[in-house]
């Protein structure tokens, strides 16, 4: 039985959490985000973001996610092997989202088409992963980005979010439509223009997200790609990625702005205490329209004004 660890962000152990969707165990290790378990492979995320998998198949797992030692399969290997040769040169169709891990501000996705001519452009711009990228060099790039790609941005803001995960939609399934939804009207901005390919970065297994998208007209499997990673194999999908966390930005001027106090990223402690601001200032029934409801960070929030009170 093999044993891989990998060190990874706290966004990407959320993203990994939606990806085992249908696999999560119920019982968890003190200190755990989450458990999940594969046919191969056993995999424990924590809070320290160690990521630990267990298993025959724990090196083709983690392999999903990284890199952990020379024993583990290469990043470009994992993530490419099920991909077609050359297929960072074709003209695709990229989409990716941002803020699903973050308490305050909606959900954001973006499809971008990149043709293969514009690839070197991109480059020149410096179009890559945004998570590599600060908020200003984010907003430069997208600025020049949006006149040169064609995309689409679908904005799932928290009122709507809480409505559909109280009435038991999964974050899965809202990502998978989302996703779904831009990529048609990218296709419908483009035509008769048809990419080489699409390429979704993977939050969910292939099968749990077509599964999640049978009721809605949706993209032919035959050209749709999934990979962890993807912002790293096409520039479509760093595009997206860029252009979807400059959406996240700006919402979250007009989040501020809105609660007359800056609001903070993520989902930690400063979040908490942003959380209890908020309410204190406006009233808890103003939280729908800021968060998402069902984080912990409610309770938490809730928690720090008692003990201002107290």
């Amino acid at each position: 039985m093999g044993n891989v660890v990998l060190n990874l962000s706290m966004s990407e152990i959320n993203k990994m959490k939606s990806y085992y969707e249908g696999k999560l165990l119920d019982k968890t290790p003190p200190g755990s985000v989450f458990a999940a378990k594969t046919s191969g492979s056993m995999i424990t995320a924590y809070k320290s973001g160690k990521v630990l998998f267990q298993g025959s198949g724990s090196e083709a797992e983690a392999g999903r996610w990284g890199v952990a030692d020379a024993k583990a399969p290469s990043k470009s290997k994992a993530a490419k092997g099920h991909l077609p040769e050359g297929f960072s040169s074709w003209s695709v169709i990229g989409s990716d989202e941002v803020g699903t891990g973050d308490f305050f501000g909606p959900i954001t996705v973006v499809a971008a088409y990149v043709r293969k001519e514009d690839i070197p452009l991109l480059k020149e711009l410096g179009v890559r992963d945004s998570k590599d990228l600060n908020d200003d060099k984010i907003i430069a790039i997208a600025k020049v980005i949006k006149d040169v790609v064609p995309f689409s941005l679908m904005t799932l803001k928290n009122e709507k979010y809480n409505q559909l995960q109280k009435a038991g939609m999964s974050q899965g399934k809202m990502k998978a439509l989302l996703h779904n939804q831009a990529i048609l009207n990218v296709l419908e901005k483009i035509a008769p223009v048809k990419p080489d390919g699409i390429l979704i970065d993977q939050f969910v297994q292939e099968s749990t997200y077509f599964q999640h998208v049978k009721n809605q007209k949706a993209v032919a499997k035959e050209n749709v790609y999934f990979s962890t990673k993807a912002e790293g194999i096409h520039l479509a999908v760093a595009a997206a990625s860029i252009l979807a966390r400059y959406a996240f930005v700006q919402y979250f001027d007009k989040l501020s702005e809105a609660a007359g106090f800056k609001i903070p990223k993520g989902a930690g402690s400063l979040v908490d205490e942003a959380a209890a601001k908020l309410i204190l200032k406006k009233g808890r029934e103003v939280l729908p329209q800021f968060v998402k409801l069902h984080f912990a960070n409610t309770e938490k929030a809730m928690n720090l004004i008692k003990k201002k009170r107290s």
